[in-house]
């Protein structure tokens, strides 16, 4: 029974079709599990285990009638913490909301059970979703499957360590600063964040929030690229007041197999150095393709300074969650943009000037993005994808000391700032880019490895279909040691 906790979602729903394992089962399973490894991990911080054992029942019995309600029929799933679940606590780990109980559901959640899940429980986040690590002050510590001591990631750090330690099923997540990206990364799963506002994110916001943040995204994140094709198929569409304008109408992948594809690789940046971990693994995926007759291109850049791009991404970013911020945080940043001179470039610098940012200025700051934007399309006109690191290092040791812009974290044996990261998780998504990580090796330290595969807006399943085939042709999830 323990290898089947860590199937695919897809592999999972093929059983309880064929009626090898009944829904109600594997729930428990999955249940007993938590019970005796979670302790250590933390990763699953809330639970509704009547109403999930209930809905299973009602799997069984219907799949029993010859009834299937989806491609995940029976598939125990969890949520990360920012999501709505009637009946559970959405605190984004702040304590002033620690008595937020959600009415009804995130949209998201009500389209992912239409596919046929069993939704069960909540898996831990930051406070307010801002940190590569998973802790607040309500639920605690997440720790990484693959050694206690190192963080899973954030803001979805217990989505994907709940994925990696074989808690659940199938998991969702949000990204704004590779919050998806990063813990696949970090955790050795698969994770794809999507073009910006393609998955409606109603039901996952602060509470009384109904606007779609600038960057934020919700997405999936699975033990495989076939589940993430399948989250995204139930996930994205219009919501209702839009649908009545427009529809969904993804293009297929033109592609059938990997030496179809056109690619450039980047490996490191002046704006963010790459441990040698985490670059020598995707250079020996580079050479795998090569060997393939994939048409790899080493060199190839869209025509865009770094350096301005990642400016733009800090104003856009913190700006975008400047709303979210407590008033005394806000009255810092004020001080700091009023007395840091220009010339000051640091990141705290940066931050608190988006934080209090004009109007005015923001438009132009957004007129940056857009041309940027067109600048990518022309680059995705010779080049189907890019594939680039999903973060500087290999998951990093916990380190809850101070504000998160003091911390660092080690690249190539120097200590350098946990900030200089966002780099990589704003490349692609500040211009609204799909991108999907999977995993792609280890370090010789034995911890997960991802590569960050980034298509031109809209082409999500042609991200997810390569890494679909690096799934088949080049590896596939391994489960970490110690959680028979």
């Amino acid at each position: 029974m323990s290898d089947v906790a860590f199937l695919s979602a897809k592999k999972l729903a093929g059983l309880i079709r064929r009626k090898k394992i009944s829904s109600l089962e594997l729930l428990n399973h999955y249940l007993d599990r938590i019970e005796r490894h979670n302790p250590k991990i933390n990763a699953v911080i809330a639970m509704d285990i009547p109403s999930a054992r209930r809905r299973a029942r009602l799997a069984d019995k219907a799949l029993a009638k010859g009834e299937v309600w989806g491609p995940l029929h029976g598939v125990p799933m969890t949520f990360k913490e920012s999501y709505d679940i009637t009946g559970l606590p959405t605190t984004w780990g702040n304590p002033d909301w620690k008595d937020n109980i959600a009415t009804k559901n995130a949209l998201s959640v009500d389209r992912m059970q239409n596919a046929g899940v069993v939704v069960f429980g909540k898996t831990n986040v930051p406070l307010m979703l801002a940190d590569w690590q998973s802790y607040n002050d309500i639920y605690g510590i997440t720790n990484n499957p693959w050694d206690v001591r190192l963080s899973p990631g954030g803001s979805s750090g217990g989505s994907a360590a709940a994925l990696a330690a074989g808690f659940t099923g199938i998991e969702a997540g949000s990204d704004i600063g590779a919050s998806i990206r990063n813990p696949a990364h970090y955790c050795g799963v698969y994770g794809h964040k999507p073009t910006w506002n393609l998955l409606p994110s109603r039901g996952h916001a602060p509470p009384g929030v109904v606007s779609q943040g600038d960057i934020s995204v919700i997405g999936p994140l699975a033990r495989s690229a076939d589940d993430l094709a399948i989250a995204l198929d139930a996930m994205a569409g219009p919501d209702a007041i839009e649908a009545a304008g427009y529809k969904l109408a993804l293009k297929a992948p033109k592609q059938k197999q990997l030496r179809d594809f056109k690619i450039a690789v980047m490996l490191d940046d002046k704006m963010s150095t790459v441990d040698s971990g985490v670059k020598d693994r995707i250079q020996e995926l580079a050479d795998f393709l090569g060997k393939k007759r994939v048409k790899v291109d080493m060199k190839a850049r869209p025509d865009i300074d770094t350096r301005k791009l990642h400016e733009v991404y800090v104003a856009l970013l913190r700006s975008a969650t400047s709303g979210r911020m407590a008033p005394e945080v806000l009255a810092r940043s004020e001080r700091i943009a009023h007395e840091a001179p220009a010339s000051d470039q640091s990141y705290l610098a940066q931050m608190s000037r988006a934080n209090v940012m004009p109007h005015r200025l923001w438009l132009g700051v957004n007129e940056q993005r857009h041309k940027m934007r067109l600048k990518w399309a022309e680059f995705f006109e010779d080049y189907d994808v890019l594939l680039c690191p999903a973060a500087a290092s290999a998951a990093c040791p916990h380190d809850h000391v101070g504000e998160r812009f003091d911390r660092t974290i080690e690249v190539n044996g120097k200590q350098v700032p946990t900030t200089d990261q966002l780099f990589w998780a704003g490349y692609s998504c500040v211009t609204y880019l799909p991108g999907t990580v999977a995993p792609i090796g280890f370090t010789k330290e034995g911890l997960p490895v991802g590569v960050q595969i980034v298509g031109p807006q809209f082409s999500d399943r042609t991200t997810i279909a390569f890494a679909q085939m690096l799934e088949r042709e080049y590896q596939d999830f391994v489960a970490p040691t110690g959680y028979d």
